[in-house]
């Protein structure tokens, strides 16, 4: 993965404000107009993502990636929301989403959050050490797969026990 990383000369970075449109452009060329009517997006209309957890990776002064964490909480337990992570078609198969996620994780580590939790495909994240939570455990703001959410501790024991609704933090 790294190999084929250095061979594009990529800068990952904490996302700035500036790279708002971007992003935008970004979700709506992966998920469409459809991603709006999501139980995910329902959580993010109500809590605004961290510019510093989130992550973006630029080539050559454009973004062609990002992903960004929304704080939230499950119930009491504060943890972060993933979503939407995005790649460029052009730029997808190369690593760079795993990448994304891998510094997104590592900053909210260095921040002291103890967990983060997303509505996605398994095959894809749980190679990466997400693992689905217990079904019933979650209340999202809308029609769920609840076999879809995983979560990634970043503390080990963070997810125990947690359950409740999806709400913004206090």
């Amino acid at each position: 993965m790294l190999s084929l990383l250095q061979d594009l000369d990529l800068a990952f970075e904490a996302e700035q404000f500036a790279h708002a449109n971007t992003i935008e452009a970004i979700n709506a060329e992966a998920f469409g107009p459809g991603r709006f009517t999501r139980a995910a997006e329902r959580v993010r209309e109500h809590s605004s993502h961290d510019l510093a957890l989130s992550r973006v990776a630029v080539l050559r002064g454009e973004v062609v990636g990002s992903v960004r964490l929304t704080p939230v909480r499950i119930g009491e337990s504060p943890v972060l929301m993933l979503g939407p992570l995005a790649v460029r078609p052009a730029f997808k198969k190369r690593g760079i989403g795993r990448m994304l996620l891998a510094l997104s994780a590592d900053a909210a580590r260095a921040a002291g959050e103890r967990a983060i939790f997303l509505v996605g495909d398994r095959a894809y994240y749980m190679p990466l050490g997400y693992q689905p939570l217990p079904v019933g455990s979650v209340t999202m703001p809308g029609p769920v797969d609840e076999t879809r959410l995983l979560g990634l501790e970043l503390v080990p024991g963070a997810l125990d026990g947690v359950s409740g609704q999806v709400l913004p933090r206090r």
